[in-house]
């Protein structure tokens, strides 16, 4: 089996234990918690004698027993069946597959900007340590990596959305706009600006600082000076050796960073009102809509382990020692 093959095997059967932990840490600690979705119901709707209470707790399949419930479930997910939405009265698949692609855009293109730049800054920060550039570069991502996202966004939409009137303020698109094609994708473009440059300034001054901070350290190894000896430029030592080897912490950060990338679009959806997975994430808790709550948690997982596999892939591709399994 060639190494790649059986690299990527391995880190697929190592996920497979990741998921049943979490489906079943998740349903234990929802069913610790106290009500259900009837309760949440009956706050929604108003009065309901407990008659009916019963009746519908009943319909919902929520009178059984947790472990008769969590069987039933188990059942139907290795189905494909995600269960019923109590809340938006309909299957938690099509609920997921509804929301999930406007998150995954959005953190794809706040994460791969964030690294990108992040990344080129550090080079250019941790080219001359200590030069005028180095400390304008760190003290700015030390400011950046200390505002809270939420606060961010609210300054970006205040200064370009309500005094500049350059981008929208909010959602994903303008609605019933009519728009199609090349017109439509430009609508969403400019609807995602925002909220991807509140998403990707945090963490992109995460990268910055790791990278610098790397490049610091390879600067002091001795096969940087025996290069500087035989007369390289620093400009190919730069780029050709210290920033490609400085680049390794800064990946294994981006397969740490998606779960704290899929925690942040939360916030960043409710500021600017885009109806994706965070948002749903916390209806599902404000309507103590177990299904689909545990359905995004499910989902959330698998887009994490899917994140650091490919980080681990492109790992394997820059450091061949790791493919190997040394």
């Amino acid at each position: 089996m060639p190494p790649f093959v059986s690299f990527f095997l391995r880190r697929l059967l190592g996920a497979l234990p990741v998921l049943i932990v979490v489906l079943v840490g998740s349903f234990l600690l929802l069913e610790a918690a106290s009500g259900d979705a009837v309760d949440s119901y009956v706050a929604r709707s108003g009065a309901m004698d407990a008659e009916q209470m019963a009746q519908l707790r009943q319909e919902w399949g929520l009178d059984q027993g947790p472990l008769h419930r969590f069987r039933a479930y188990a059942s139907a997910l290795a189905q494909g069946d995600l269960g019923w939405s109590t809340a938006f009265e309909r299957p938690v698949g099509s609920v997921i597959a509804e929301r999930l692609p406007v998150t995954l855009l959005l953190m794809g293109i706040a994460t791969a900007l964030a690294f990108f730049l992040g990344s080129l800054l550090g080079v250019l920060a941790g080219a001359r340590p200590g030069s005028f550039r180095d400390r304008f570069l760190s003290i700015t991502s030390l400011a950046l990596y200390a505002v809270p996202g939420f606060w961010l966004g609210l300054v970006l939409i205040v200064i370009f959305a309500v005094d500049l009137r350059w981008l929208p303020i909010g959602g994903i698109e303008t609605v019933a706009s009519g728009k199609s094609g090349l017109a439509r994708i430009g609508d969403i473009a400019a609807h995602l600006v925002l909220p991807v440059a509140s998403l990707a300034m945090v963490y992109m001054a995460l990268y910055l600082r790791l990278m610098r901070d790397r490049m610091g350290e390879i600067w002091r190894d001795p096969f940087v000076r025996a290069l500087e000896a035989r007369g390289l430029s620093r400009r190919r030592i730069v780029w050709r050796h210290v920033a490609r080897n400085a680049v390794l912490p800064v990946v294994t950060m981006l397969g740490l960073q998606a779960a704290a990338m899929l925690g942040g679009s939360v916030v960043v959806e409710s500021v600017f009102a885009i109806p994706g997975f965070g948002r749903l994430a916390a209806e599902a808790v404000a309507r103590r809509d177990t299904p689909l709550l545990l359905g995004v948690i499910l989902c959330s997982a698998v887009t994490v382990i899917i994140a650091n596999l490919l980080v681990d892939l492109a790992y394997g591709k820059l450091d061949p020692r790791v493919r190997a399994g040394r």
